[in-house]
């Protein structure tokens, strides 16, 4: 899963002179960062970069970005004089599995070109391999089948990009907008949603035949099929009506619903939302229907454990749609100096930790 390749500086289109004035960092690292100039003072630093659980790192080439562009001191005439060539940096790669308390990066250098960065790089970290932990557990529990990134729409606009980036290196085999795979060059899918069936008058045939008649050329196409929440007959007239264009259809119940197929069934509470008992019977009414080669793709309220339990019962889902699953939890990351001019010198309870794993960052 780790990319070895380091993502060019370029890509993350950077507010360089911002973040090197301060804009995004804790007051406190600007406050020290411009006492240290005043008062002359430059010490080189070891500081060492880690985090507390079993996780993906992400974000890593972001920080090295950062690193690179901003690292150095505002000049009186408004220039600025960079310091990235001052300092000596060793880090992992995007996607490596990372252990409690390992080193995933160090910076060693003149702390005073550098103070003013660590909110930032620690923020792009955290971000990243909050999210690329969750998509590669999502993707380890659907045992090989598709996942989806479909969290876009639970989250402000500007984290898509890199959050469609550590999707990708994590496992995600597609991301729902485009900013989301710009990063690699990708573009963004989608089913056909319910709001286009709405715009059809409410009709998820005519929707998708439209829909499919534009768009097949070019993309998988999937539809939604629980406009009526009536899953299982809709499936099949979707794939009557579009035939060898239809890719998959996406089952999406509420989970406050109960689709008609199974209104009958005992138990209503185990028949609410997309559960493997409708799986089922959309896939039997497809297959019945000479349609083996339509996927189905549940979404929903999935998370790990859902997805481990579908699997466990051999449900036959195709692929996974995740979304605000896979932004909840948190990866905090922690900046400690570990060495000042050559000798050992940690607050209490940290001490340099060598990593044989990390890289030199030319």
């Amino acid at each position: 899963m780790a990319v070895r390749t380091r993502l060019d500086p370029s890509v993350f289109r950077l507010p360089v002179e911002k973040i090197r004035s301060g804009y995004y960092s804790d007051q406190y690292f600007n406050l020290t960062k411009d006492l240290l100039e005043h008062d002359g003072r430059r010490p080189r630093v070891l500081m060492q970069v880690f985090q507390k659980r079993e996780s993906v790192l992400g974000g890593i080439d972001e920080a090295l970005a950062v690193l690179r562009e901003c690292t150095g001191r505002c000049l009186p005439d408004g220039g600025f004089d960079a310091g990235w060539e001052h300092l000596e940096v060793h880090a992992l790669h995007e996607g490596d599995r990372i252990a409690p308390w390992e080193t995933v990066l160090t910076i060693e250098g003149d702390y005073s070109l550098f103070a003013h960065l660590e909110t930032v790089y620690l923020g792009c970290l955290a971000r990243r391999t909050l999210v690329m932990r969750n998509v590669d557990a999502v993707v380890r529990a659907a045992r090989g089948k598709q996942i989806l990134f479909f969290p876009a729409r639970h989250d402000h606009w500007v984290v898509q990009t890199g959050d469609g980036w550590a999707a990708h290196v994590a496992g995600a085999i597609g991301v729902s907008t485009d900013a989301q795979a710009s990063w690699w060059g990708g573009r963004g899918v989608g089913t056909v949603p319910h709001a286009l069936i709405a715009s059809y008058g409410g009709d998820t045939v005519a929707a998708a035949r439209t829909f499919a008649a534009r768009f097949a050329h070019e993309m998988n196409v999937t539809v939604l099929v629980d406009f009526e929440n009536d899953s299982v007959r809709t499936a099949v007239e979707v794939a009557q009506a579009l035939g060898d264009d239809l890719w998959g259809v996406r089952l999406d119940t509420s989970e406050n619903m109960v689709d008609r197929a199974l209104c009958d069934e005992p138990d209503q509470d185990a028949a609410r939302a997309v559960n493997p008992l409708l799986v089922r019977k959309v896939r039997d009414a497809l297959d019945g229907a000479a349609f083996p080669d339509v996927r189905i793709v549940a979404s929903g309220g999935f998370t790990v454990d859902k997805i481990t339990r579908f699997e466990d019962e051999a449900v036959p889902v195709d692929a996974y749609g995740v979304g605000s699953s896979l932004l909840r939890g948190s990866n905090d990351f922690t900046a400690d100096i570990v060495r000042v001019d050559g000798r050992p010198l940690a607050k209490a309870g940290r001490r340099e930790m060598p990593n044989p794993r990390l890289e030199r960052v030319e």
